[in-house]
């Protein structure tokens, strides 16, 4: 495996890729806004990032960690890098792109759950119903074919897919993002929001 590959995939997942119990352990430092580590992931994968971004990375698709490694940079690093601005979103077709080829391919199969994890992700970000479905089959699956001590994890992104996937349901749309990308936002979308609708981390106000 390339070395940039895996020092992607080591730097995020650390060793939570074969301990289960470790993986739930740093969902935190996944997805609660940490602005020392949006830093680090700026300084130590800026200049890769921008390189993904251009299509430079592409010949990564070729293999399951390669395009989780893709995935992660377009999917998660864009939501490190641009927390609060509109770039965080700006490369989610993509990362949906490489996520349902890999899919396609059986990619997902080759890689562990916390792995599996990562690669649909970028299926809950899409402001789309019938991504959004498919989100929530993958989960699905990735539950049913989980071993037992994985399935407290595999639940764990079940019940937020879900949670995305209505949220499309409802509205077509994430409301948290109206601030971010100057949409307005009708009363009903401002109600769900004043009522504490989620931001996954990401407000107009960060």
């Amino acid at each position: 495996m390339p070395a940039r590959i895996e020092g992607i995939l080591s730097f995020w997942f650390e060793d939570s890729r074969s301990d289960p119990e470790r993986a739930l352990a740093m969902m935190a430092r996944w997805f609660e806004p940490d602005p020392t580590f949006d830093a680090e992931i700026r300084d130590r994968f800026g200049s890769l990032y921008q390189e993904a971004v251009a299509g430079e990375l592409s010949g990564w698709e070729q293999t399951a960690r390669g395009s989780l490694a893709l995935i992660i940079l377009l999917d998660q690093f864009s939501r490190n890098i641009h927390r609060g601005r509109p770039q965080a979103f700006a490369q989610d077709a993509a990362a949906q792109r490489l996520c349902l080829d890999g899919i396609e391919q059986n990619l997902d199969e080759m890689l562990s759950p916390v792995e599996r994890g990562f690669f649909y992700l970028p299926l809950q970000h899409a402001e789309n119903a019938h991504l959004q479905d498919v989100s929530v089959q993958q989960y699905e699956r990735l539950l049913q074919q989980c071993q037992s001590a994985w399935r407290p994890l595999a639940q764990g992104m079940l019940d937020y897919a879900r949670e995305h996937r209505d949220i499309i349901r409802r509205f077509g749309r994430f409301p948290h993002r109206n601030a971010i990308l100057g949409r307005q936002s009708p009363p009903a979308e401002q109600e769900f929001l004043a009522r504490g609708g989620p931001d996954y981390g990401q407000s107009g106000t960060d």
